[in-house]
């Protein structure tokens, strides 16, 4: 992992600011979700992108039954 050398302190609600820099850097724009993941020395941060139940691709999405399916699966399936 690459140390960006940024540090931020956490506000009174619990809140941390992502510079700008770096949400350009990572194409973050207002409104995007934020993935948060823990273990036990560090927490990650990864902009949401939602993928495939199956197989994890994330281009071609289409909703079957409250689920993402690629067309590749669908394909595959049928």
């Amino acid at each position: 992992m690459k140390s960006t050398g940024i540090v931020r302190k956490v506000d009174e609600l619990g809140r941390i600011v992502l510079p700008i820099e770096l949400r350009r850097t990572l194409h973050i724009e207002i409104g995007d979700a934020i993935e948060v993941y823990v273990d036990p020395e560090r927490i990650t941060l990864k902009k949401y992108m939602p993928a495939c139940v199956f197989c994890g691709n994330f281009e071609d999405m289409t909703y079957f039954k409250g689920k993402l399916v690629c067309s590749n699966c669908i394909d595959e399936i049928t």
